[in-house]
């Protein structure tokens, strides 16, 4: 028994045990960029760059004079920035007691927020009838939408000139808006939209009782917050670029809006240059704006006109 004991191996203490080596941490090691890597970032910093430049031109030359501007010496930073040309641009005079860029600026803003707002109503509603209430000769009229998309959009000016004149819109904002409420394009994707969306939730709606415009006007609609600022966002930006509609049916000056202002410094006697880039960067500061802050909804609304989710 003693010599059994003796040859027992010792057991090891609590320290022995718990002891441990700890492995060392290796640095990962940079891999080398590629050829193909090295060549679409250049490409893409020369598509930047060339996107880029237009802004740019229009903020250098909103800062020069007449003659500096068409000044055969090119400089890429003005050397004495000229802040007198959006002083002179905000200035009221006896024959424009507002400025005409304040004009401007208020009816784009104003035209562009309500065709947002009418035109996500509308095109929401017809999507909505067009993918989920059963009614005989809906395809029929859906494809009537559809083709209408085909037409160029200059030829339907002179029809809805023609409209517009019979109704007293000439001449006013709500003339400019009306036909930017209805819009063939933002509601085949909110058909497209809604043909996706799950019918449990509008099940469980008509079951409580709701209507189909209770259901998509509490279920539905509250539920399109994506596709409702993705298309949104791109209506607002085309309302504000819009021009030749506006000078057609607006020739009041009240009525003009940022773009037409813009063209009122282009005329057969004079091109005040300075002024009109003046203008153009004032014009387009809320764009870039809007831009800068609803840029993930205009790429959602990229994905809905390509058919992805």
């Amino acid at each position: 028994m003693q010599n059994q004991s003796q040859s027992l191996p010792p057991v090891p203490s609590s320290t022995t045990a718990s002891t441990t080596v700890a492995p060392k941490q290796r640095r990962a090691k940079r891999r080398p960029l590629s050829p193909a890597t090295i060549f679409r970032t250049l490409a893409l910093l020369w598509l930047s760059a060339l996107f880029l430049l237009p802004f740019y031109l229009i903020a250098r030359n909103s800062l020069l004079t007449n003659a500096q501007i068409t000044a055969p010496n090119w400089t890429w930073l003005p050397t004495s920035p000229r802040l007198e040309n959006f002083r002179e641009l905000f200035t009221a005079t006896q024959e424009t007691p507002v400025p005409p860029i304040v004009t401007g600026l208020f009816n784009s803003a104003l035209i562009s927020v309500t065709t947002f707002v009418f035109q996500m109503l509308i095109s929401s509603m017809a999507g909505y009838a067009l993918a989920r209430i059963p009614a005989r000769g809906r395809n029929i009229v859906f494809y009537l939408i559809v083709a209408t998309l085909m037409i160029p959009g200059a030829v339907t000016f002179v029809p809805s000139y023609a409209v517009m004149a019979s109704l007293g819109g000439v001449n006013t904002r709500w003339g400019i808006m009306v036909p930017g409420f209805f819009s063939a394009f933002s509601i085949f994707l909110f058909r497209q939209f809604y043909l996706r969306f799950p019918t449990e939730i509008e099940e469980a709606g008509r079951l409580d009782g709701l209507s189909y415009f209770g259901v998509y006007w509490r279920l539905l609609l509250p539920n399109s917050t994506g596709i409702l600022m993705a298309l949104g966002v791109l209506t607002f930006i085309g309302s504000w670029n819009s021009f030749v509609w506006p000078l057609v049916i607006g020739q009041d000056p009240s009525t003009w809006t940022i773009q037409v202002v813009l063209s009122t410094f282009l005329t057969a006697q004079t091109i005040n240059l300075s002024q009109l880039f003046a203008a153009a960067a004032v014009g387009v500061l809320p764009l870039v704006l809007v831009f800068l802050w609803m840029q993930r909804y205009i790429v959602e609304g990229a994905k809905f006109s390509s058919g992805k989710e």
